[in-house]
């Protein structure tokens, strides 16, 4: 096995994947407490809770093009800018909201394993290779 293969197929049982998962665990938790306490409508949190996962539609271009697509918006910088900006305008209504449900369901890819995707495919990622051991 190469090392360029090895950086993009980590153990599976390593130390350090559990710890990224758990802090998807982390995030899914703190987010959806926040989220209760907003006092918004689970209904839209359940309505919106889906559409990260959108930027697949950028693997239709490519491997490499979809990967880009796909990791900008799936990593916590895009919810928390949003969050930043709703807190700093005192706008806690729907853009807070919005930043909270993202940041869930990237804190929930996170926990199942989904991480952020390499260009070789969609099953390269930063927490291993998805599917069945090959």
């Amino acid at each position: 096995m190469n090392s360029a293969h090895a950086l993009l197929s980590p153990p599976r049982r390593s130390s350090v994947l559990t710890l990224l998962r758990l802090d998807g665990l982390a995030v899914a938790a703190v987010t959806a407490m926040l989220y209760a306490h907003t006092g918004a409508s689970w209904w839209l949190f359940a309505a919106l809770w889906l559409m990260p996962d959108l930027a697949m539609l950028g693997y239709l271009v490519g491997p490499c093009q979809g990967a880009r697509v796909y990791n900008a918006f799936h990593c916590y910088m895009p919810p928390a800018v949003l969050a930043l900006a709703a807190l700093g305008l005192h706008a806690h209504g729907l853009l807070l909201t919005v930043a909270l449900i993202w940041a869930n369901h990237i804190g929930v890819d996170r926990l199942l394993g989904y991480g952020l995707k390499y260009g070789e495919g969609f099953g390269w990622t930063h927490l291993g290779r998805l599917g069945k051991a090959k």
